[in-house]
């Protein structure tokens, strides 16, 4: 962990974002470096002692303006919003947070996404609250095939979670993955794409957004879907063709969505979705990164840097993670 550089100065780190309240995640750094120069607010100082910044959808042109960056750190997995800004210094080493402890809130989330539309649950949230009897139609899980684009730790996570409480479950990612869970069959690369959509009655987005997965999720590629397959978006909201969803809905190409994720955030309060009884918005809440972690990993790497060490889970701009 970064304590102080060899002329006795503590660390000096900036927590920016755009879009999103950071002051919760001051308790936090100061807790795990109680010395800390922390900057954060529209109150930043001097531009040029700041050595490394946490953002979330950062000003544009703002890192440019800091001399001495040694390192920049996205405040979760995702870090597409950051080389967005065209003035980013691309030579400063950009870093996604790993979370291991992510990976049971997102099974939790993918496990309730996929139960509460596959057994009707919905439907009997509105019928208790009319105070009526009814049964919606049971299939056994085994009948009800899952499929999960994107096989990293948390696509890993959910595919063996939905096997291990009886549903088929099938994942597909750029480059064949080796030892999959018990239970899960692998597809890999454009080749086996159609393949592996054609068997999903429910499809789970866990996609890093690229360039080459960004829209993934279109009009195109629901109509590979077994019709009345039910869509789970908790991957980026870029990964959506969001004027594709609902037409595909009205044709019954789709029957349902939960969507976690979106373009913009929050979603506009006249945003189409809100009030569609089809779709199911949740405001990206799926699984969260402890606030300590964060400051930790941000710690941690930056101490790296001032060793001359590589910084962990550095990302890798031309393939955009």
């Amino acid at each position: 962990m970064a304590s102080t550089d060899d002329k006795g100065r503590a660390p000096c780190v900036a927590i920016l974002s755009a879009v999103l309240d950071m002051e919760y995640l001051a308790v936090a750094f100061r807790e795990a470096h109680p010395g800390i120069d922390l900057r954060l607010g529209e109150e930043l100082g001097a531009l040029d002692q700041i050595e490394a910044v946490v953002c979330w959808f950062p000003p544009h042109g703002l890192l440019a303006r800091m001399p001495k960056l040694r390192l920049v750190q996205s405040l979760a997995a995702g870090i597409e919003h950051i080389p967005a800004d065209a003035e980013l210094p691309r030579q400063v080493p950009l870093c996604r947070i790993v979370d291991t402890g992510m990976a049971a809130g997102m099974k939790a989330y993918v496990c309730w996404a996929v139960v509460q539309q596959h057994r009707g649950m919905r439907a009997y949230v509105a019928s208790s609250a009319a105070r009526r009897w009814e049964e919606q139609p049971i299939v056994s899980p085994r009948h009800h095939r899952v499929g999960i684009a994107g096989l990293g730790t948390l696509g890993m996570a959910c595919a063996e979670a939905l096997a291990a409480i009886g549903y088929p479950v099938r994942g597909w990612s750029r480059s064949a993955k080796e030892a999959l869970p018990a239970g899960v069959e692998g597809f890999h690369g454009a080749a086996q794409l159609d393949e592996f959509l054609s068997g999903c009655d429910t499809l789970v987005c866990l996609l890093p957004l690229t360039a080459e997965t960004h829209g993934f999720l279109d009009a195109a590629l629901f109509a590979k879907l077994p019709r009345g397959a039910h869509l789970i978006n908790v991957g980026r909201g870029d990964h959506l063709v969001e004027a594709d969803l609902q037409p595909a809905l009205d044709a019954g190409q789709l029957s349902a969505a939960t969507l976690d994720a979106f373009s913009q955030e929050p979603l506009p309060p006249d945003h189409p979705f809100w009030g569609d009884p089809r779709i199911l918005v949740t405001p990206h809440i799926a699984t969260r990164t402890d606030s300590l972690v964060i400051a930790r990993q941000t710690l941690d790497n930056l101490a790296s840097l001032r060793q001359g060490r590589r910084p962990a889970n550095q990302v890798d701009l031309a393939r955009g993670y």
